[in-house]
């Protein structure tokens, strides 16, 4: 699994129909509020040209992706914290995601009714962010109220938590999400058995119509803009897409997909531009093994060294490090297969300080 994204957004701007053309699982899409009442999980597999040139060369039995899961949820309206509309127990779904992407409805269509009466993404923006503030606000007060005891008996390790909580609280209770309070590493380990919605990193999706997405960012409308320019405040990221040509782009075979793109002026899809997007906001590299049987992609954080790589096939891997043989795609590219690689000198044994890079090819050495 590459990493898992929990979609949130109001009712009615386009979330079960990008969530359908982003899985093409066929979750139900209506317009009328409240249309998704229990969670939609769909598992995708991430878009890796790199995959496909390795695979070509290699010519395994077996091709595995990468992949991204997308959890769906009822839309929010304002007071859901309160159990407005279905409730926040529906944000109960999304505690456990690594990030979270915020549908934001950038188009106007008087056919699909807005819950508000008009279009104004920044509102919309502030109206699901105070939901997810006060369901967060929830969660540390029971926490503060059940640590509180502790603290007052000399538990120090209550004490330190404690402090945390408080932090955490107070700038809750200001408005502010938990990933804007700047917190420290170790608060940061503190809080995070909280789960807390407002402190997992947020990717704004603007969804706009046929004629926005088919003309170039300069007519996209001052709607986009506006929630780029809040992304930009916050530190997030902004992604365009469009959900009626995203539910085209699935049906399509692969030569049919590329013409299509090529036609609209997109470099890539919309499930393209999430995964890129999702993996730039959690720091996310991915490398490859590749053989006879099988080549496939794995995820794993910026930074991560050859044995907790190894780790991500089978603990014994990470457990049994000797070494490994560790190569490039640009270099499996230009000299067209491994051996030749390795004739090269470009293929190196590498040990467990080794930081490994995006797009390394590794074969691991162990002993269990």
């Amino acid at each position: 699994m590459g990493f898992n994204c929990g979609i949130v957004g109001l009712p009615n701007v386009g979330k079960s129909t990008i969530f359908n053309a982003l899985t093409d699982a066929g979750a139900q899409a209506a317009n009328y509020p409240f249309c998704t009442i229990d969670p939609n999980v769909g598992v995708v597999p991430l878009p890796d040209i790199r995959l496909k040139k390795i695979a070509e060369i290699f010519k395994p039995e077996k091709v595995t992706p990468t992949s991204v899961e997308f959890v769906d949820i009822a839309g929010l309206v304002e007071g859901a914290s309160k159990g407005e509309g279905l409730g926040n127990k529906f944000l109960g779904h999304i505690k456990n995601v690594d990030a979270i992407a915020h549908i934001v409805r950038c188009f106007e269509n008087p056919d699909v009714v807005h819950v508000h009466g008009e279009v104004d993404p920044v509102r919309d923006v502030e109206v699901i962010n105070t939901e997810l503030i006060l369901a967060d606000l929830q969660s540390v007060t029971a926490r503060v109220e059940k640590t509180v005891r502790l603290a007052k008996v000399g538990d120090k390790k209550a004490a330190v938590e404690m402090a945390v909580y408080e932090k955490v609280q107070k700038g809750l209770n200001e408005g502010k999400t938990a990933r804007s309070l700047q917190l420290t590493a170790e608060e940061q380990e503190i809080i995070r058995e909280l789960f807390l919605i407002t402190m997992k990193p947020v990717l704004y999706v603007c969804n706009v119509d046929e004629a926005q997405a088919a003309g170039p960012p300069a007519s996209w409308g001052e709607e986009v803009k506006k929630v780029k320019m809040l992304a930009s405040k916050e530190g997030a990221d902004a992604v365009v897409i469009c959900g009626t040509v995203e539910s085209e782009i699935v049906q399509m075979k692969e030569d049919e997909r590329e013409a299509f793109l090529k036609d609209y002026g997109l470099k890539e899809s919309g499930l393209d531009s999430m995964a890129h997007a999702g993996y730039h906001l959690l720091n996310l590299i991915t490398y490859f093994t590749a053989g006879p049987t099988e080549v496939r992609a794995w995820t794993i954080l910026k930074g991560t060294k050859a044995p907790q790589a190894a780790g991500k096939i089978h603990s014994d891997f990470e457990k049994g490090f000797i070494r490994a043989d560790v190569y490039h795609y640009d270099d499996l590219l230009k000299y067209g297969s491994e051996q030749k690689v390795q004739e090269a000198g470009l293929m190196r044994l590498e040990g467990k300080e080794y930081v490994v890079h995006d797009g390394d090819l590794m074969h691991f050495r162990f002993n269990v």
